[in-house]
């Protein structure tokens, strides 16, 4: 059985023997102008002209004194028309005779005229190519490469052989593309902010730490863009925004990576309703751009954005669906729904998942039970819906309700089970976000790690002043979510345990 070891001995052997005739097999420089796409989508112009194209071999045909080599660049795939001919006056190029020094896998350059082969295939008919990269492992085939840790580990074969892993990346891009042109297009201005923070805050997370040499001094990696772009908005900017990434201590599932893109805006003069108009709208944009349709079916759900989204407050959920009273909330009654809710789910049997619901159970403030069992409600929600007014307790940045103290104006919008951002206008006053920070800072003093942080620095703007404002943040969890696909399936390089 022949092994990777043989296969990589080979191609050693193959690539010692280029080198003895002189060939570089790595060179520098390549002198490709023609896209292969340009090829296929303009057969008609470019047959009879002399083009040179270059890419990877995908496949390699030799009978007789003809050869056939099919490439493929980023845009497309062409078949190379090779014949036996008299030997080259450039020692660096490779003819028919010379097919056996090259592997599927290689990459190489060829310079030909476009035509049809006699069976009517698009080929570039050269009797030479150039070597640009040797190949020394063989990529595996499509149906040989479907273990899923391996994919994550060597992302870049699995972009070779799933090549719609890479168009994925392709939507990915184009997706925080259409979220800065809308952005841009609506007068905000995109300024970059720290990633180590002192003290960080704007969400609830456990952070990570690292350490400054310089300044001997720990810092944090920022779990949210939210406090530097109040700032900013302190400083006499309108309308800001960030797209970059972030960064939050915890587990990795479906919905959640340590380490993800994400993109928060502020906008003075604005309150929660203004928000919701503008980002509903940001949505729907985002995803015509992106997918070209507002039409999806991903987790069970059938998805339609293309509606004005209702309003859905949240003590009316939570009390229509398990009889909880957010406002006067029964701690014995929280923590059954969540040991009931565990006890009928696929993870009983868990220890590790047990483990953690135990120690939320212990260590959880009221406010915290209460939203984990709204998450209970929230992945059953199909939606499009705005959730409004969430209570004081859990939203420490968000204004109160004029017209009701105990909630805020916060807005999230529930699709397909999950929340695809957060939003909510602006809490300014200096004292009232001075009292909520050590109410956080308590809990997290008590045990709760993911309870944000006092940030005199922040409260210190605020005496100085900054307008109303709503502000605005999603994750890339909304391209995973309407992609179909987990958030490792969403990432190009997703985090994996190491191995050597």
């Amino acid at each position: 059985m022949t092994t990777l070891a043989d296969y990589r001995e080979e191609r050693i052997r193959k690539l010692n023997e280029l080198r003895e005739r002189g060939i570089d097999p790595y060179p520098a420089k390549s002198f490709r102008d023609t896209k292969i796409s340009d090829i296929l989508s303009h057969f008609d112009e470019k047959k009879g002209s002399t083009v040179t194209i270059a890419g990877r071999i995908t496949a390699i045909r030799s009978f007789g004194k003809l050869a056939f080599i099919k490439i493929r660049d980023y845009t497309g795939e062409v078949q190379i028309f090779m014949k036996e001919d008299s030997d080259s006056k450039d020692s660096n190029l490779l003819g028919a005779k010379d097919i056996k020094l090259l592997d599927t896998g290689d990459f190489i350059e060829a310079t030909g005229l476009v035509d049809k082969s006699q069976t009517g295939e698009i080929s570039v008919f050269s009797n030479f190519v150039r070597l640009l990269t040797k190949s020394l492992r063989p990529l595996p085939g499509r149906d040989g490469f479907t273990n899923k840790e391996e994919r994550f580990r060597r992302r870049y074969v699995d972009m070779n052989v799933n090549v719609e892993v890479r168009e994925r990346m392709v939507r990915r891009s184009k997706f925080w593309q259409a979220t800065r042109e809308f952005m841009l297009d609506h007068g905000f201005i995109e300024i970059n902010i720290p990633v180590l923070e002192h003290t960080t805050g704007g969400a609830d997370a456990n952070p990570f730490v690292t350490h400054m040499d310089a300044l001997d001094e720990d810092f944090y990696l920022r779990i949210s863009h939210e406090l530097p772009l109040k700032r900013l908005l302190g400083g006499g900017f309108e309308k800001v925004f960030d797209i970059g990434p972030r960064f939050r201590n915890e587990g990795v599932d479906d919905e959640h990576l340590p380490e993800h893109i994400a993109f928060e805006s502020y906008a003075a003069y604005q309150d929660y309703e203004d928000g919701m108009n503008l980002y509903e709208e940001m949505i729907k944009y985002v995803a015509i751009k992106t997918w070209g349709t507002l039409e999806f079916h991903v987790g069970g759900f059938d998805i339609n954005l293309d509606k004005k989204w209702p309003r859905i407050k949240y003590a009316d959920l939570l009390k229509e669906k398990y009889n909880v009273d957010v406002f006067h909330p029964d701690r014995e009654q929280l923590k059954k729904i969540l040991i009931d809710d565990f006890n009928s789910s696929a993870d009983k049997n868990d220890k590790s998942a047990k483990k953690s619901l135990e120690h939320t159970l212990e260590v959880a403030s009221d406010a915290r039970l209460i939203d984990a069992v709204w998450k209970l409600i929230r992945k059953t929600s199909a939606g499009p819906y705005w959730l409004v007014e969430e209570p004081l307790a859990l939203s420490p940045l968000a204004k109160t309700d004029p017209e009701n103290p105990a909630v805020t104006q916060r807005f999230h919008p529930i699709i397909a089970g999950t929340e695809m951002g957060n939003g909510f206008s602006e809490l300014n006053d200096p004292m009232d976000q001075l009292n909520r920070f050590k109410e956080q800072q308590a809990a997290r003093d008590a045990g709760d790690n993911e309870a944000q942080m006092l940030d005199m620095d922040y409260v210190e703007m605020l005496e100085y002043g900054m307008p109303p404002a709503c502000g605005w943040g999603n994750s890339e969890r909304n391209f995973w979510l309407l992609e179909g696909v987990s958030g490792r399936e969403g990432v190009p390089f997703p985090i994996i345990k190491s191995k050597d």
